[in-house]
């Protein structure tokens, strides 16, 4: 089941780059060659902060998903571990934020 939503995502990840690239490219069409150059770096800075903030959502949603299990599980064996398992289920939302940076800088 992992194996097959990893195969999917990258699938899709993958997809959605190539139609960002063709759009670029399309949309690039101009004369002045300054401004060419300067919509490229602008375009590969925004789809680098995409993929950034894609990848690590991804990572971020397959780790929750194992910690949440064992979370369950503790909490079932004592229920007294109630803010372990608050934390360790939070800690992977920590990489979402990191991934968000690239878009304000």
């Amino acid at each position: 089941m992992m194996k097959k939503l990893v195969k999917i995502s990258m699938r899709t990840l993958v997809a959605l780059m190539l139609v960002t690239l063709v759009a670029d490219t399309v949309a690039a069409q101009t004369t002045d060659t300054s401004a060419d150059n300067e919509q490229t770096v602008e375009a590969w800075g925004k789809l680098g902060a995409g993929i950034a903030v894609g990848l690590a959502a991804i990572g971020a949603g397959l780790s929750q998903g194992n910690i949440g299990a064992a979370a369950v599980g503790m909490l079932a064996e004592d229920p007294s571990r109630f803010g372990h398992a608050i934390i360790f289920t939070a800690l992977p939302e920590s990489i979402v934020i990191l991934g968000l940076l690239p878009l304000f800088m």
